[in-house]
């Protein structure tokens, strides 16, 4: 099966498209590489904005995962318009794109984000969505954009991240596993905002494994999935963080708890997925700060740029502005 990813370059892509290769599929990319490039070398890539892509050139391929667009709160509210443009706009176009041109099934990443702020509750797909702000708002768009395009020869499965950790050859230090780690190792601290607010976490191979299962299912499977590794308080994640780096290390690591008020807490139920699509995940917290651990050597600067995804994004704005 020949499969194509949008935006397939980036933190989850370069997790994700070796391990394609690695079950079997012909994998292509297209990216605007603003991260650079950590694929494999023989996997096909075309430097392409994907709102130039026309049904020719998605022909070629069975399905279409799309995990371009801006990924984070930050980079959210730094450029609401931009976010509103490639966090929905952009997915709703490619997977017309991709339906026009004959692919059977289209897969978009969206987020646990689109929940906003519960209490008390395990959210499942029929959940409010109540989020209000760009970020959220805009994975919630985008999904609704190219949910109204399936049919019966048309499937369309929207994966509803929890928020994704761990070591990836395009590395991220900007994601609440990975920026604890990072503090714990170098500060010998670790700062917990507000430890009572809920997340799902996801390990990032967990996610590939997502997408797998997403691929391989039933093309009369559609619709909306959550997909986490479980959910935990950042208070926990922040002791899970703590102990783990201390195990590894030897050496002692202080909390700091504050009070800071959160915009974001949720935790979800992930049984329709493991029902419909066959996810089991298959690694905890304590599995993503050893393999952060495992891999720490890969990082000569753990401040550079280009492991802040707002950084980049600055950087690229700031230039466009320039010119």
């Amino acid at each position: 099966m020949k499969i194509l990813v949008a935006g397939g370059a980036g933190y989850i892509g370069s997790t994700l498209v070796p391990n394609l290769i690695e079950h079997g599929y012909d994998v292509e990319v297209i990216d605007l590489f603003w991260f650079g490039n950590f694929l494999p070398k023989d996997v096909k890539v075309i430097h392409k904005e994907l709102f130039e892509c026309t049904p020719k050139d998605l022909e070629p391929y069975e399905q279409v995962i799309f995990l371009a667009g801006l990924s984070n709160d930050p980079m959210a509210e730094f450029s609401p318009a931009k976010n509103f443009i490639d966090n929905a706009a952009l997915p709703s176009y490619l997977c017309y794109t991709a339906k026009v041109a004959g692919v059977k099934r289209f897969i978009y990443a969206s987020s646990c984000s689109v929940y906003g702020y519960t209490v008390d509750k395990l959210y499942d797909e029929d959940s409010p969505t109540v989020s209000s702000y760009p970020y959220g708002i805009s994975k919630l768009q985008g999904e609704r954009g190219v949910l109204q395009l399936q049919d019966d020869a048309f499937s369309v499965i929207a994966i509803r991240q929890g928020t994704v950790s761990g070591y990836s050859p395009r590395m991220r230090f900007d994601l609440i596993v990975n920026t604890m780690f990072k503090a714990a190792l170098l500060d010998k601290k670790i700062t917990v905002n507000n430890p009572s607010i809920w997340r799902p976490i996801l390990d990032i191979r967990d996610s590939a494994m997502g997408f797998l299962r997403a691929i391989q299912a039933n093309y009369s499977i559609s619709g909306v999935f959550n997909v986490s590794s479980g959910n935990f308080t950042v208070g926990q994640v922040g002791d899970l963080v703590k102990s783990e780096v201390e195990k590894r290390t030897g050496e002692k690591v202080k909390l700091e708890l504050l009070n800071i008020k959160d915009f974001r807490n949720y935790k979800v139920s992930i049984e329709k997925a493991r029902t419909l699509l066959g996810f089991q995940p298959m690694h905890s917290i304590m599995d993503i700060i050893d393999d952060l651990y495992d891999h720490k050597n890969h990082f000569d600067d753990f401040d550079k740029d280009e492991y802040y995804n707002i950084r980049v994004f600055k950087k690229l704005e700031a230039a466009k502005a320039g010119k």
